[in-house]
């Protein structure tokens, strides 16, 4: 564990007691200076603080517009010599920060509090070249894994490459031990603040992949690894934060493979990640990275092509508008070539440690709409399989019911019966099913009280139509509705 040269408790009070929390930042910059943060823009929160120079004012200037402050202003909010000596600020007459603490909000699992992180680059423009132990603050890529995960109670978890510690600071609300790695030193130092800062206990490790946790085993393993497949440069010029020197998406690979070894029987491995599209069908060659004894659900969310993944990538490393803009996308160019990568897909991998004798593995691309979170989702999904590979004896007995789903009907006006059924999800993946009289009768019979084998005879009957035939059709469906979890046992 990193011990912290700052005393987190007295921060924290002073945090709380200035109102820097986010409610007390979004009640004072607004919802136009909270959207003109979001695109890198400070002047709004500006405009609307109005020259204020009350406590809360000066944090946010000082954290969030990374506006210099004068040290008078925050003598009675902070201990400038104690921030000041641990490397967090820069104190003189006017005090710059050389780290962003910031107020970080989670509702529906109540891990609220504070984030510690390097300041966000590129406010209002200003482009600089990321230095290689940068440290991400909290980003879209870090809430949609803090979404997707799944929130059941655990004994144990592995926040693998932590970062600045958000990941930790959920799991620490549901899980009785976490444990947090990362190879970047300066991220294990200002993810021990953030979890002092928040008085959550983790066990911070530095190494490389599974190194620091040989021979462990947890319930959950979660990761935004530095996936980006950026050509091979010296460690020195190398960005921890996105990129590990691996070849490829050689890193997300060897993650995969080692879960079946540091996973509890029936704990899962959750990644945010990306992965290369070669001629080779991509199902095809990440199925291959499949521990045995383990299911797996990918879901690919996006595809690039490699000119927008480059592009997107050089400006995170603050190469826009600079002279080695080009020559460093002719690199990737020529790096991608050699590899023969084609697009990069980007998405979510679930690796559960089912121990079937036959392991159950589906690929999807769904670039849809979903309802975030869509925890609840993973979490669920190792049942919502089981359930769908039930033999069809059991099947029949089961009792399923639909859950969070709305039917709607499409017709020509006037006409006497739809055109067709859609059942509709409203929540999770957002899912829908095309169904028609048959199914749509045997679909919305299905609430629980009856049997699978008892509603299809009695659909079977009101349509005048064989019990067997009507089971042998909608089963398939029902298979489908239970996996995507429209129905549930």
């Amino acid at each position: 564990m990193h011990v912290t040269d700052v005393d987190a408790i007295q921060l924290r009070n002073h945090l709380d007691g200035a109102g820097f929390t986010v409610e007390g930042v979004l009640e004072r910059i607004g919802e136009a200076g909270q959207d003109g943060l979001r695109r890198n823009c400070t002047v709004p929160a500006d405009v609307a603080l109005n020259g204020a120079t009350d406590p809360l004012a000066s944090l946010i200037r000082l954290f969030i517009l990374q506006q210099k402050v004068p040290a008078d202003q925050l003598r009675e909010v902070l201990d400038l010599g104690q921030l000041g000596r641990a490397g967090y600020l820069d104190v003189g007459v006017e005090v710059r920060a050389l780290v962003d603490i910031r107020p970080y909000g989670s509702p529906d699992d109540g891990a609220t509090g504070w984030v510690v992180a390097d300041p966000t680059p590129g406010l209002d423009h200003s482009m600089e070249p990321t230095r290689p132990d940068y440290v991400l603050g909290v980003s879209p890529a870090s809430s949609t894994l803090a979404q997707i995960t799944m929130r059941s109670e655990v004994s144990s978890a592995l926040d693998l490459g932590t970062g600045c510690g958000v990941q930790s600071l959920h799991l620490s609300r549901h899980c009785g031990r976490v444990v947090a790695t990362d190879v970047n030193g300066r991220a294990l130092d200002l993810a021990a603040l953030t979890a002092d800062l928040n008085q959550v206990d983790v066990d911070l490790r530095l190494g490389s992949l599974y190194e620091p946790v040989a021979g462990e085993r947890y319930d959950l393993i979660v990761s935004n690894p530095p996936f980006v497949m950026s050509p091979p440069r010296a460690e020195a010029e190398t960005l921890a934060y996105r990129e590990a020197n691996f070849e490829g998406d050689s890193l997300v690979e060897r993650l995969v493979r080692g879960a079946g070894n540091h996973l509890n029987p029936g704990g899962s491995l959750q990644l945010l990640t990306n992965w290369a599209v070669l001629d080779e069908p991509w199902q095809e060659r990440l199925a291959a990275w499949i521990p045995q004894e383990c299911d797996a659900w990918v879901i690919e969310r996006e595809r690039l092509d490699v000119y927008s993944y480059i592009e997107m990538w050089l400006t995170d490393a603050g190469l826009a508008g600079t002279p080695g803009w080009r020559t460093a996308y002719d690199e990737w160019l020529a790096y991608f070539n050699r590899l023969g990568i084609r697009s990069v897909g980007m998405g979510w991998i679930l690796i559960t440690r089912a121990d079937r004798p036959e392991p159950f593995r589906r690929f999807e691309s769904w670039p849809h709409a979903v309802a975030q979170p869509v925890g609840g989702v993973f979490e669920r999904h190792r049942a919502a399989v089981d359930a769908h590979l039930l033999p069809v004896d059991e099947l029949l007995d089961t009792r399923p019911r639909l859950i969070d789903v709305d039917e709607e009907t499409v017709g020509r006006p006037g006409a006497g019966d739809p055109e067709h059924i859609v059942f509709r999800q409203r929540v999770g993946l957002l899912r829908a099913i095309r169904a028609d009289t048959t199914l749509a009768a045997v679909l919305g019979a299905l609430d629980g009280d009856l049997t699978l084998g008892q509603v299809t005879a009695a659909v079977a009957q009101v349509l005048d139509e064989d019990p067997a035939e009507v089971a042998a059709a909608v089963i398939p469906e029902v298979r489908a509705a239970l996996l995507d979890q429209m129905l549930v046992l």
